[in-house]
Order: C-alpha cells, then structure tokens, then sequence
C-alpha cells in the first residue's frame, strides 16, 4: 500500500477537490478501511452548497461507505483484515446520559464521520473507529451494501413513529429517503401506502417500491387528494422533504390524531400552527439517524430481497470525478449517486 491518498474535500460551498493526502496512522481502536463505493444524500447536498445547518465547507465528505477493513489498530475488536463493512457514522462517546439509555443517536457529545469529523469515507482508505463498523452478507453487491446506511434512517423513523401494522401512511418525496421510507413502512406492515413528489420518474419509483398509490406533488389541494387516495386521513406522514409546505400538508394529512414524522434533512426553520397541532393531537416527531439495532434491520430488508438497488441506484462517478457526482446531485432526476473506487 502506499503511504499518500486521494480524498475529496469540499473546500468551498459548490466547490469539490480531490486532494492528495498522507495515508493517516491508527488511532487505538481505529481501522483503516478500503473504499469500494460512497454514496452521496441530501445531507451531503446541503452540505456542498453551504446550506447544512451543522456540516459546513470545508469537509470531507463520505458516510455512506462500504469498504474493506486493510488494517486494525490496537484494540480494535469488531472487525478483523478482509472485512467488508458498511460504516455507522455516528461517533458516540458512549458515556453520556443518551448513550447510557441506549439512545446512542442523540449522544451530547457526537461526532459525525463525514459530516465535519477529520476523516470522510470518500477516499482511497481511510480511518474510522473498528466499532462503528458493520459486516456486511458476503453474497450483497456493493450497491445493495450501499443502501444500508440510508435505509437505517427511515427503518428508525418507523420505529419511532410505534406500530404501523394496518394503519394508512403517507410518504411526502419520492428521493432516496422517501423511497426506502415506503419500504421501511411497508416492511412493518403499514396497510396502505400513498407517496408524493413533483417528478413523474420517481412517482414510478415508488409505484415499482411497492406504493398502493401516487399523488404529484404540484397538485392544488394535494393534502386532499392523499386523504381521497389513501380512503381516509394519515395515522402517520413522513415528511422526507421537511419544507414549510411539506410539513403543512403533512399536518392536514395527520388531522385528527395522526403522526407527523419529520425525516428529510430541513434546511431552515418552519412554523406551524400550534393551536392545530394542539387541539388535533397531532404528534410531530422529529427523527435523528438511526442506531445499530435499524443498522440491523436494514440489513435484513435488502437481504429478504425486498429492495432492488440496481433500480435505487441511477448513477456512478469514479472517485476522481467527485465534483460532476455532486454537481448530478441538484438535476433532481437521479435517485441514489455512488462514488466508485477505482486504481
């Protein structure tokens, strides 16, 4: 192995690099991890133009990754050389009150791998704590490994949201979220499933993912048209857009009594109707990544087969073409982007 890497590195808002780099020394517990494929969000968007509330440039991107572990540090347990392992991103302290109460997501004093931490996974190798790491099936495709960290997050908005078994849901954006959301519900039992989003493309998407129907966005009255859809108002609404307008229709969707989860990454303030919300007893819940038991489950999604990435997964850039992955990122026509490794 050579003792320099390639990284990306968001300098600027709008502006990707890929420098060269020293191959970083293991920290205790640490592994040094192979890249094979990094896939890029919403968060990441949000973070290249500057608009990330808590991830600005400069950083170094990468944290949906999957790769294979070259190297361990001493008194690095969880995963030995030859690994292939997808990366929870979330660096907990493991001390602190949330830790302690098994809500490792919320930890007070995160650090967040990709996302402002000093090591991002969109690199040739790079460094990251043995224990955040997850082993993946040997019979997954990189591209289905791919989707474990992003389905994570919806899979923890479910189970926050309680039992879905039976109920009528509705999932406002057909993007990647918005698409595993509909499979997260899905897979819970959810009885009736109606999805939205302005392009026709991703309303097909969700009609394939397994949507008893789909509404597009732009529609006047489109909180009515769901309600006529789905036969009756919203026991749950996850809003994977988080919007001003988003939530506002997720809340007439959820009168009276239903759930409104807030999953898509909101880039500024909203305000709602607080009186509404009160006398409807509609529940907003808001939903912070996911933990290694949703790590688990996605896990068993996409190996029960219920998923097919090839569909999820609509464009590929090299490593060294990071710049046009992000850039592909605001056509708004692509579902999941992936950073391939390459020599």
């Amino acid at each position: 192995m050579t003792s320099t890497r390639r990284r990306v590195w968001v300098s600027a808002p709008d502006v990707v690099e890929v420098v060269t780099e020293p191959v970083p020394a293991l920290a205790p517990g640490e592994a040094l991890v192979r890249l094979s494929v990094s896939g890029i969000c919403g968060s990441d968007k949000a973070g290249y133009h500057g608009e990330h509330v808590f991830c600005k440039p400069p950083y170094y991107p990468g944290h949906e990754v999957v790769g294979v572990v070259l190297e361990v540090g001493d008194a690095a347990q969880a995963v030995a050389v030859g690994d292939r392992v997808v990366v929870e991103p979330t660096l907990v302290c493991g001390h602190c009150k949330q830790c302690r109460n098994g809500n490792e997501n919320l930890c007070e004093n995160l650090e967040f791998f990709g996302c402002g931490y000093r090591e991002g996974g969109m690199a040739d190798v790079f460094a990251v704590r043995a224990d955040r790491l997850h082993k993946v099936p040997s019979h997954f495709s990189d591209f289905q490994a791919a989707l474990v960290e992003p389905l994570a997050t919806p899979v923890h908005a479910v189970r926050l949201v309680g039992d879905i078994r039976g109920k009528a849901v509705a999932v406002l954006g057909a993007g990647t979220i918005g698409l595993l959301a509909l499979v997260a519900a899905r897979q819970a039992g959810a009885a009736k499933v109606v999805s939205t989003d302005p392009l026709e493309v991703k309303r097909q998407r969700a009609l394939k993912l397994g949507a008893d129907a789909v509404v597009d966005a732009t529609v006047d009255d489109l909180a009515g048209t769901v309600r006529a859809e789905l036969g009756e108002s919203a026991d749950v609404v996850f809003d994977c857009v988080s919007y001003q307008s988003t939530l506002a229709t997720a809340v007439k969707l959820a009168i009276k009594g239903g759930t409104v989860a807030s999953v898509g990454g909101p880039r500024k303030p909203v305000t709602l109707d607080l009186p509404v919300l009160q006398e409807y007893q509609i529940r907003l819940q808001g939903c912070a990544t996911y933990t290694a038991q949703d790590f688990a489950t996605a896990i068993r999604i996409l190996d029960s087969g219920a998923l097919d990435a090839e569909e999820m997964v609509t464009a590929t850039f090299p490593l060294t073409r990071a710049a046009d992955a992000f850039a592909a990122i605001d056509s708004g026509q692509e579902t999941k982007i992936l950073v391939l490794a390459e020599p």
